[in-house]
Order: C-alpha cells, then structure tokens, then sequence
C-alpha cells in the first residue's frame, strides 16, 4: 500500500509540469477574444495548447517520472502518443448514422469530423497513458544492453522503440475498444454530474484533504480535462473555456475561499497572534493573504496551520466542500487557466455565468472564515503562526548573499550529503534525503520554510510558496558549488566507515563489492555521492562500508544505494566509465 500511494505521489508531482502551461493558454486564448483585444492569432495560439493538452501531458508526465527528468523520455512518450492516436484514428468505427445520406466528399467530411471529436475526447487520457509508459520504460530500460549487432539501439535510443510498440497495444485497445470505454466515460461523467451538489461537496472537501499527500492533482485533472462532454470537448476547465454554459461548476466553488475565506483566515490569526510576536508574523500572513486573494496560491496558508492546528484544517476543508455546493446551488459558472484569485476571476468575467454572486458570497465567507478561525483559536489556544510555545524563527542564518542564501538552505537541510535528489511542484520542495533528523527545521523556517511533509523516511516535502522551483534549481546548482558544506555524519541505513589516510577510493574494489557491471542499472555522481540503481540489492556486499575512502553508505529506496565519497566523486565515475569502456 506503501508504493502505491508513493507512485501516485510521483504521478501527481509529475502532472503539475504540464499543468503550468495553461495559464498562458488562458491568457492567449482570452486576450484574443471579441470582447478583449479581438486578435484572433492570439485567441488561436491559446487555442492551440488547449486541443494539445493531450501531446502535453504525455510529455510531461513522462519527463516528470522519469530518472533526472530526462528529456529522452519526453521524446518517447510523443512517439508512443502519436502511434496511439493515429493508430486509434483508423481503428475507430464509424457508426452507420453517421453517412446516412451522405455520399463522395461529403461522406468524407463527415467521417473527418466524426474522427476528429472522438480523437478530442481521448486525447488526455491516451497523453496521460503515453506518459507514464514512457517514464516506466525510461527508468527500466534507458540502460539496457543489447547484442553486439543491435548495440546502437541500446540504452536510451532503445526507450522510443519500446513507447512506440507500447503505442500501438493502446492503439489498438483505443480503436477497438473505444465504443465501450466512450459509453463508460459518458457514464461515469453523467452520473458525477447528475449528483449535484452532494458530488460537488465531497469533490471539494477531498480536494483540500488530499493536498498533504499530493493526489489532489490526479482528482483536479479528471474533473477538469475529464468529466462532461461539450461538442467533443471534455473536462470542466477545457469546457469552460469552449463555451459550454454548463461548465465551471468544479472551479466556482474555489473563489470564495481562495479570495475571501483564507485571506480572513490570515487576518484571524494576526489578530490572534501573541502581541509580542503579531509583528514577526504581520508581514509573512499578509503576504500570503495578499498571494492568495490575487493569484489562488493557498498551500503557504495552508500549511501553516495544517500540522499546528489540524481541527482548523478540517473546518477549511468542510468549508470548500460547502462553497463548491453553495456555488452550484446560486447556479453561478466561473473559471480559470491557473487558480481561483482576482487575476483569473477578472480575465474570465465576461464568460462566467452570474459573476457578480461572488462578491456577497465571498463577503459572507470571509466573516464566516474570520469567525471561525478566531472562536477556535482562542477557545482552544490553538498554536498558530504566533502563538507557539517556541518561536519559530528562533534561529537565524546568514543570507547577505544569493549563494550564501542557497548554502543556508543546503546547510539546513542537513548538508550536501543528505540531498539524494532535489525536486519541486508548484509551491513546495519535493526532496529525497538519507536522514531525516539531520535536517534543522528551525533554520528552514528563518529562511522561508512555511511547513513540512513527510510522506516517507526518505521523502521530505518544504513548503516555501511559488518560489519552489526557482530555489529547487538554485540548490541544485548550489550542490555542484565548491562551497564549504560538510556532508551530512549520518544517512538513513547508513553504515559510516572511517576514511584510510591515503582518502583514496578503488573504482576496480567499488564495483566488485556492487555486483559489477552486471549489478549497476545506472550511476550518476551527485556533490558527494555516487548515486546507483541496481538490479539486485543482495548482490552488495556487505564489506562496501568498508572500502577505503568510502564515508557512508545510504539505501534511500528499493535497488538504489548512495556511496559518499567526498570530493572524488566525479574522478570515480570517471574511472567507472573508463573501465566499463575497456
């Protein structure tokens, strides 16, 4: 149950790099319209990226499962893409309905149109397929060894070749079976839509219950690129956004909270806050208030409150539950390209459906919000921001500079040695690491740091607000800085050994304790470390630990094993290379 939840961890991460074109297809698309700047080539270029969602999320999901996020396995999901759909389009039966009638080029075009908005509805989920075919067969076969004769189709070029013959099995259970899985989808979609409300309220609260774990994203992409069907457009946001009057029920309901209740929230708990410290957290509440109302960013608020005071968080979710249902219910239609705040709601105005309901409604939740928040707080002395027993930001760390900033953020996150992989979603960091006590939340906190999530003994999620990714690629690079960052003493299933006086490490003796060649999937070198994937854990022997200049060894999943080795890292993968050469 472990690995599924943390697969689907992954899968949900890695659907938030296609995700984050669609605020500029919405912008396009928008800015093109009539009752805008009425520039049809821009409202086109919009248009574009909304009828390829499904080419995106193939590309995208691929480069987010696989190893490094690898761009070869991008390029394998839009073979296996392309050979699905274009496989599926000349499989796919043509109902006797309709050409009746219709004969010479006429028939054609019918048979065209007919293709062409059943290929629209099955665009995402053949994208979404391809995608993680693709990240699969990336991570299992980029390394793979093929006879003397067929070698130049070894390793990566060999990952294409596998999505391509992968494409043609959907392909053909695409085309074939499409009449089946088309009455299974209008089936499941209409009785999502005929539950109303009810449906509306559960979608809602799940969606902010789910947040802790991520698969919040798997649920928003069915409502919003599955579920309804308008003149072969599917998914609430992608109907919206074509017209359908209907759509933007699984959006509405977002706007009174993300513009009015959690910035009432903040409010509630700056007012709270012990008077001592309601300085110290005035400007961070305001700012993520000020985030939320404008652009619908509200996983900083969130999580800082999820852990300290969770029966808030319960209110926070029943209470998205209720505004998707009382959204519904005042019939009132809105939607957007990124999130549910003032930028989107203002953009989408003129193709919402009784906008104006927002206002006494936002109104109503952010005293409804403020109330609330505030009873419970004081009644229960829950500890929100300003209220903990220790102050949070208690210690201080040296950010005069960028690149001191970034080592701070490597120092405190347990050293250069405790980061296996660095990663990022829309608002937190998403890290493997090799010992979780090593990291210092405190020092996390004065740098930025608004909660923490630990799916597993080796993941770590920090939430830090939009800037995730800009710091994720920052302390990637700071990781490869000759910067005095000490490796972290001890790592998760780590065995130290002490380092023989001469420092030095054998390449020949590293790979016989690992099983040689025939053992090592994958290696890569990482700051300190020596990262391999294996096909078999027992074959690593036990004296490994031991090895001269070996200074700890960390297993951070299944078939993966990090050697810390210090600074030569990079000269004994080189020395690796040179042997599997010869």
């Amino acid at each position: 149950m472990k690995n599924v939840i943390t697969g689907l961890q992954s899968i949900g991460r890695a659907l938030m790099l296609p995700i984050a074109v669609l605020p500029v297809a919405a912008l396009l698309l928008r800015l093109g319209q009539q009752d805008l700047l009425d520039i049809p080539a821009v409202a086109a270029a919009g248009d574009a990226i909304f009828s390829n969602l499904g080419l995106l999320f193939a590309i995208g999901v691929a480069v987010g499962l696989a190893r490094e996020n690898h761009g070869a396995a991008g390029l394998a999901s839009v073979v296996g893409y392309l050979v699905t759909t274009k496989g599926a389009e000349v499989l796919i039966a043509i109902p006797p309905e309709v050409t009746a009638g219709l004969v010479g080029q006429a028939r054609d075009f019918a048979i065209d149109a007919f293709r062409e908005r059943e290929l629209g509805k099955l665009s995402v989920p053949a994208g979404l397929l391809s995608g993680l075919i693709a990240g699969w067969l990336y991570n299992r076969y980029s390394d793979i060894r093929l006879p003397s004769y067929l070698s130049f189709f070894g390793g990566r070029r060999f990952v294409p070749i596998a999505s391509g013959t992968a494409g043609i099995v959907l392909a053909l259970a695409f085309g074939y079976g499409w009449p089946i899985l088309e009455r299974g989808m209008d089936a499941a979609s209409g009785a999502v839509l005929a539950s109303d409300s009810i449906g509306l309220f559960a979608y809602g609260v799940l969606n902010r219950v789910l947040i802790v774990t991520g698969l919040h994203h798997i649920l928003n992409n069915v409502a919003w690129f599955l579920i309804g069907d308008y003149q072969g457009v599917t998914g609430d946001l992608k109907r919206f956004f074509a017209g359908d009057p209907t759509a933007g029920a699984f959006m509405s309901g977002f706007f009174p909270v993300m513009m009015f209740g959690l910035p009432a929230a903040c409010l509630a708990m700056y007012r709270t806050a012990l008077p001592e410290r309601r300085k110290a957290v005035g400007g961070m509440l305001f700012s993520m208030a000020l985030t939320s109302f404008l652009t619908g960013v509200t996983e900083p608020i969130e999580f800082s409150f999820m852990f300290l005071a969770p029966v808030l968080y319960a209110i926070h979710a029943v209470l998205t539950g209720v505004a998707m249902a009382a959204m519904d219910l005042f019939e009132v239609r809105l939607g957007f390209g990124f999130s549910a705040g003032l930028f989107d709601y203002l953009l989408n105005f003129s193709k919402a459906t009784q906008p104006l309901w927002l206002a006494p409604i936002g109104l109503a939740y952010f005293a409804l919000y403020y109330g609330l928040f505030r009873f419970f707080i004081v009644r229960f002395n829950l500890a929100t921001p300003g209220r903990e027993s220790e102050e949070a930001g208690s210690s201080r760390v040296d950010a005069s500079t960028q690149d001191d900033s970034i080592q701070g953020w490597i120092r405190a996150l347990g050293g250069a040695g405790n980061l296996v992989a660095v990663d990022a979603c829309t608002t937190r960091l998403r890290l493997s690491i090799a010992d979780q006590k090593a990291v210092n939340e405190s020092a996390l906190k004065a740098l930025g740091a608004r909660g923490f999530v630990r799916p597993s003994q080796q993941t770590l999620q920090v939430v830090v607000g939009p800037i995730a990714d800009q710091l994720a690629s920052s302390i990637r690079a700071g990781l490869r800085l000759p910067a005095n960052v000490p490796a972290s003493s001890a790592t998760h299933a780590a065995t130290p050994a002490p380092v023989s006086s001469a420092g030095a490490v054998s390449a020949a003796q590293l790979l016989q304790t690992l099983g040689g060649f025939k053992n090592i999937r994958d290696v890569r070198a990482a700051a300190s470390r020596l990262c391999f994937t294996l096909h078999d854990d027992a074959a690593v022997s036990a004296e490994l630990a031991q090895l001269a200049g070996i200074r700890g060894v960390a297993r951070p999943m299944a078939q993966s094993i990090h050697v810390l080795v210090g600074p030569a890292a990079t000269g004994v993968l080189a020395d690796l290379d040179r042997m599997r050469a010869g």
